[in-house]
């Protein structure tokens, strides 16, 4: 299975969320979709991401767009974490790494000399008609929900 190219239409997916929803992308065709992948809830790095993205969420909102953020935890841990830091969005879970593996996320990262497979910190941008139209992939938090916004704002 081949990453979303640029500038081309994504594929559906149907994924379980928070607030027992399921999300499907053509669902969500008229309105732009911020995906960002995520290693893992409650750490330090993508808490602070996704507060950023929770600050900025009214504006994304302006520009008729849904965040979702994605990883592989479960959904009972997902609900704990989205009521903790009070993200207005829904966050998917992806346990079997379906979505991860179709988004090309999953990448060989070292800890601590340790070599695992893990979630790279990405983020893809999908227009109102469903197309990619720009993908952050081992991304810096500080600043990065900013920078989406901008280039949100660039499509309208």
């Amino acid at each position: 299975m081949s990453a979303p190219r640029i500038n081309r239409v994504v594929a559906n997916f149907k994924v379980d969320a928070t607030r027992n929803k399921t999300i499907q992308l053509k669902e969500l065709r008229g309105q732009n979709v911020v995906l960002y992948f995520y290693p893992k809830d409650s750490t330090p790095g993508c808490t602070a991401e996704g507060q950023d993205f929770r600050d900025l969420h009214a504006k994304f909102r302006r520009h008729n767009t849904v965040v979702l953020g994605v990883s592989r935890d479960s959904l009972a841990s997902h609900e704990k974490f989205r009521d903790k830091q009070g993200f207005p969005f829904d966050l998917l879970s992806d346990p079997d790494e379906k979505l991860c593996k179709k988004f090309d996320v999953i990448r060989q990262k070292t800890l601590y000399g340790r070599k695992f497979m893990g979630v790279e910190r990405s983020t893809f941008l999908i227009d109102t008609q469903g197309r990619l139209r720009k993908e952050w992939r081992k991304i810096k938090v500080i600043g990065h929900a900013a920078e989406v916004l901008a280039a949100v704002g660039a499509l309208n």
